[in-house]
C-alpha cells in the first residue's frame, strides 16, 4: 500500500512531499533530495500499525 506523507526539509525548513510504500514495513530510512533546495535529507518513517498514522524525522545527511 503507498500513501504520501509530508516533511520539513532539515537544512531549508520548507516542506515536501513523500510517497511511503508501507508494504516494505512499518519503520523505514531512506535518504530523499529537498524538491525545494536539493539537499539531501535522512528521513526516518515510522508508521503506526493500527492507525496507519505517518511520523516522519528528518536529518542532515551531509
Amino acid at each position: 500500500m503507498e500513501t504520501t506523507s509530508d516533511y520539513q526539509c532539515a537544512y531549508c525548513g520548507e516542506f515536501n512531499t513523500t510517497f511511503i510504500d508501507i508494504s516494505v514495513g512499518f519503520s523505514q530510512s531512506y535518504i530523499e533530495d529537498c524538491q525545494v533546495c536539493c539537499r539531501p535529507n535522512l528521513l526516518s518513517v515510522s508508521v503506526d500499525r493500527d492507525s496507519l498514522e505517518i511520523d516522519i524525522a528528518t536529518e542532515y545527511n551531509g
